[in-house]
């Protein structure tokens, strides 16, 4: 099985998902980010198609930022500016070529995520 790697983003304050929420795929070496894919989440809160495909896939460092500024501020959620939260980055490592999910639960306050299947 090849690997690859999907996310989705569930609004936790709304209980819905996070439809139009930016994110970007960056590859980790050592100090260097190399933006390798962006998307915008779906009416399902995922992103179509994964993240990065098998046909990209590599084991390694990887980070996802999560736009969540943007998406609060459209959804009426933002608050004051500075917003608590803006950018989300989430650094994580694949050392197996199976399939790795990464979800973002979000409210305006507080985040988190986890290794999904």
């Amino acid at each position: 099985m090849a690997g690859f790697l999907t996310t989705h983003v569930l609004d936790t304050a709304r209980g819905l998902p996070a439809a139009g929420l930016g994110i970007a795929l960056y590859r980790v070496s050592g100090n260097s980010h190399r933006k390798i894919a962006s998307a915008v989440t779906n009416a399902d809160g995922r992103t179509d198609p994964a993240i990065l495909p098998a046909d990209k896939f590599k084991t390694g460092s990887y980070e996802l930022v999560f736009f969540a500024g943007d998406y609060l501020r459209a959804s009426g959620q933002a608050g004051a500016e500075p917003l608590f939260l803006d950018q989300v980055p989430i650094r994580f490592g694949m050392s197996q070529e199976v399939h790795y999910h990464v979800p973002l639960l979000l409210s305006p306050f507080g985040y988190s995520t986890y290794r999904g299947s």
